[in-house]
């Protein structure tokens, strides 16, 4: 039998799944135990593979821990130009905007901490600034579609800032305050 024909050079079947659990299990160990936490023992554990799969599939941890962020911003940032281009009307997109941040970043805790695992990251790293700048633009871009481009960078900072006060703060927020900050920034 040839190597084509078995699949590897072994004979065994191959994983082509394996390097995507690998990623998905890296940004769960990072949610679980931050940035820190994140070791090739730990996230081979989780994905469930040899540890040598973690050498072979990423030249280190800071390749894994990038591809991984890259899969994180790009699902949010799709998230978030669905929800912006469903939007009919100015105040289809205010709503859009408020379940931005009610649902899709405060409504996740898991989502909310490797938000900001990323951008203290990107605090440091400029590899990781790349990231976090190209999701804001993708962010601004898609807010564009219904607000001016001021608005849009005041929405998008809104954003942030909202979802950190209110994952952080220990006193429970008004939901309301939310509509009320859009509103106001979006009000001609």
């Amino acid at each position: 039998m040839t190597e084509a024909a078995s699949g590897s050079r072994s004979g065994r079947k191959n994983d082509p799944d394996r390097r995507d659990r690998i990623i998905d299990a890296c940004l769960d160990v990072i949610a679980e135990s931050g940035v820190a936490g994140a070791s090739h023992r730990r996230i081979a554990e989780a994905a469930g593979v040899p540890l040598g799969s973690m050498t072979y599939h990423f030249s280190g941890i800071d390749e894994l821990l990038h591809e991984a962020f890259t899969r994180f911003s790009h699902t949010i940032s799709a998230r978030f130009e669905e929800r912006m281009a469903a939007a009919s009307d100015l105040e289809s997109a205010r709503a859009a905007v408020v379940d931005i941040i009610r649902e899709d970043v405060y409504g996740d805790p898991r989502e909310l901490v490797l938000s900001h695992e990323l951008f203290t990251l990107a605090a440091r790293k400029p590899a990781y600034r790349a990231l976090t700048t190209a999701w804001m633009l993708r962010s601004r871009a898609a807010l564009e579609r219904h607000f001016d481009r001021d608005d849009a960078r005041l929405l998008d900072a809104l954003i942030g800032g909202l979802s950190i006060h209110r994952a952080l703060d220990d006193e429970e927020r008004d939901p309301e305050e939310i509509v009320i900050g859009v509103a106001r920034i979006t009000s001609a």
